[in-house]
């Protein structure tokens, strides 16, 4: 079977390396804006997953009601205002893709380039259009716009790319609660934990990221980055928290919570134990979470009921 055209294009526009000099050159100023703490809004850490596929709704969303609006005959007022909203709109979300774009592997960058130049031209394209619907050139505007629709149609499959082939924006630990089986692992002594240094353990063929604190305490992270994958236990620990050595996501020890972007997910977290000298961990699933909290506030509520009734005997 002869592969997909298509297809056989975008691999090779993923090992292009042509524009690679200007893909460094566009990485360091968009690294090099002063986003601060905003930086990590605009990668969708409190969303859970990347904020930009929810921000390009609103221009594609627009383009597209003004072509159909454009198809109608006495609808142009409409469709003008749609034209301008989804250019309004523009703006802020290739903001957040580029700011998602700059730390992402080289090959999803060579692929997000043209998916950049693909929206780029659309913006041009519709900003024609609405420039020459102001001055009454409504059949050219409207020509302008069907361009620009093309060209974001475009742009759309060159992101479905990057989202869907190249796992750009995908929790790159999702599958760790379906692989490693229930029950406590043992992954070694004591001693083979030096303290506050990142040591990397395999569960069921999962890598794991030991850090054993001074006090004794054990953590247990998986150990691929869910953004990218990067080996946590090659990173940087500090302050209770382990730096990711690829692209500088910060997670949080004691459960997994990704406290700095790029991710937008946390890591899955082990419960750990000491046992005659042995360090076990097991994954802490959400579901066993929940039904310990359920039952601490059965046990509390059990409690309270019966500090009533013995209130109740002594109560003059």
């Amino acid at each position: 079977m002869r592969q997909n055209r298509l297809l056989w294009l975008l691999d090779r526009l993923e090992r292009e390396p042509r524009a690679d000099p200007l893909i460094d050159l566009l990485g360091r100023a968009v690294r090099a804006l002063p986003l601060g703490r905003g930086r990590d809004a605009l990668h969708g850490t409190w969303l859970g997953h990347p904020v930009h596929p929810l921000m390009v709704q609103v221009p594609i969303g627009s383009w597209l009601s003004a072509a159909v609006l454009d198809l109608r005959p006495g609808r142009s007022r409409e469709a003008d205002l749609l034209v301008a909203v989804g250019l309004a709109a523009a703006a802020p979300a290739a903001l957040t893709g580029s700011v998602d774009w700059a730390r992402l592997h080289r090959q999803q960058q060579r692929v997000g380039l043209a998916h950049a130049l693909s929206n780029t031209t659309a913006v041009a394209l519709y900003a024609a259009s609405l420039a020459c619907r102001l001055r009454g050139r409504k059949g050219r505007g409207r020509t302008y716009g069907f361009l620009g629709l093309t060209a974001v149609g475009v742009g759309g499959m060159l992101g479905g790319h990057l989202a869907y082939r190249q796992a750009s924006g995908a929790n790159h630990a999702e599958e760790v609660p379906h692989i490693i089986t229930e029950g406590w692992h043992r992954i070694g002594t004591m001693d083979e934990f030096p303290a506050g240094r990142p040591v990397r353990r395999s569960v069921d063929d999962v890598p794991v990221l030991v850090v054993r604190e001074t006090g004794g305490t054990v953590h247990a992270l998986a150990d691929r980055c869910s953004h990218l994958a990067g080996p946590l236990s090659e990173g940087t620990v500090d302050d209770g928290c382990v730096r990711c050595p690829w692209h500088g996501s910060v997670f949080r020890l004691s459960d997994g919570w990704n406290v700095r972007g790029p991710a937008t997910a946390p890591q899955p977290a082990f419960d750990t134990r000491v046992v005659d000298g042995h360090v076990e961990v097991r994954l802490r699933r959400q579901d066993r979470a929940e039904r310990a909290e359920r039952a601490e506030r059965a046990e509390r509520a059990s409690d309270d009921r019966e500090a009533g009734r013995g209130g109740s005997v002594v109560a003059p």
